[in-house]
């Protein structure tokens, strides 16, 4: 029997108007079974975002007014919400926090990452961006710089509002903003896919009698135009090898990932000597953790990963990661673990220097 995973919380930042609230909206809409938790950080008393999302996600919800999030003292109140989301009764696959417009997300994380709370854990910070006023934007807020400089991935959104020549202008201005490698997505409506940040529950998978919201969405998906939905625009790759990979070669290929590689998900066999757990890999853009945890009885050593992008060499990828497998099993050293390591979670890790906001995370 698997252990439990730690549930994962991304934040969903960005500047008043840009379009979180609508992209959390979609992903509601669009979660396929997965229960997702969100809290939702207004800055005001009268909580208008909060008000947008209650009918979707009922009772898995909780508000925090009156101010930023990024603002509490010590954290302690978004430790008891996390704590109330991630109780078993509630059976959450994924908490989404949408941080009020004038959050510091960088404080965010850091309170994330600094939580002790063993079942949850930071999951990526996600910035959105409107198109139609991104230079507004950031004369009136010249903090966007610097919030676009910690992101993991980047959603450019209202790109139906710009022309072909502008988008790529702000694209453009992106790539030089941000971290090297941070994969920006465009999307009008907040429409992206909700597998380029959490897992979506098959409706193959048992779980009793069909619910009406189970028929409905089965209803939608055969009524829709599937050229219309936002899984289109994606490529979906999968990797299995029962030969243990690599550690150096693994993380050598996760550093040189390409900026249209946005999600990677699934587990690692490296078999090294000391180190023979089922190592998960999470990836959402260029946000990297991986955890170790036991095989289940019976289940084949391998790996199984599964790559998500736009515009990658297929062919490519997987021929890299082809050139992963370790080529003496059982040989290599427990130093070889070291590079994988680095992004595996320390118990009460403590809160990121200034000079180096996210050491763990890259």
């Amino acid at each position: 029997m698997n252990s439990v995973q730690p549930i994962p919380v991304v934040v969903l930042a960005g500047f008043l108007g840009s379009g979180k609230t609508t992209l959390l909206n979609h992903l509601l809409a669009q979660r396929g079974g997965t229960r997702i938790g969100v809290v939702v950080n207004d800055f005001g008393s009268i909580e208008i975002d909060a008000m947008s999302v209650a009918g979707q996600v009922g009772d898995s919800m909780v508000s925090l007014g009156g101010g930023c999030l990024c603002c509490a003292v010590d954290g302690s109140e978004l430790d008891a919400y996390l704590e109330k989301l991630a109780a078993p009764v509630h059976r959450i696959d994924v908490i989404v926090i949408e941080a009020s417009g004038l959050a510091e997300p960088q404080e965010m994380v850091r309170m994330l990452m600094a939580n002790e709370n063993p079942a949850v854990r930071y999951g990526g910070l996600v910035q959105v961006v409107d198109a139609a006023e991104f230079d507004a934007t950031r004369t009136a807020h010249p903090e966007t710089d610097r919030h676009l400089a910690v992101a993991d991935l980047v959603v450019l959104n209202k790109t139906d509002r710009v022309d072909a020549a502008e988008r790529s202008r702000i694209e453009g201005e992106l790539a030089a903003l941000c971290a090297p490698g941070t994969p920006v997505i465009g999307a009008d409506h907040g429409r992206i896919d909700p597998e380029l940040l959490f897992d979506r529950r098959p409706w193959t998978e048992t779980r009793g009698q069909l619910s009406f919201e189970d028929l409905l969405a089965e209803a939608e998906d055969h009524d829709h135009d599937h050229g219309a939905h936002a899984h289109t625009l994606y490529e979906s790759i999968e990797f299995t090898s029962g030969q243990a990979l690599s550690p150096r070669r693994f993380i050598d290929f996760l550093d040189r990932r390409p900026a249209g590689l946005y999600r990677i998900k699934g587990f690692v066999w490296f078999g090294v000597p000391g180190h023979e757990e089922r190592y998960e890999v999470h990836a959402v853009g260029r946000f990297l953790r991986f955890g170790p945890g036991p095989w289940g009885r019976g289940e084949p050593r391998r790996t199984q990963l599964v790559l998500i992008g736009s515009g990658i060499d297929a062919p490519g990828l997987l021929r890299e990661l082809d050139a992963c497998r370790e080529p003496a099993p059982g040989r290599a050293g427990p130093e070889s673990m070291w590079a994988v390591l680095r992004y595996v979670p320390r118990p009460a890790e403590p809160a990121p220097s200034d000079s180096d906001p996210f050491p763990q995370d890259r």
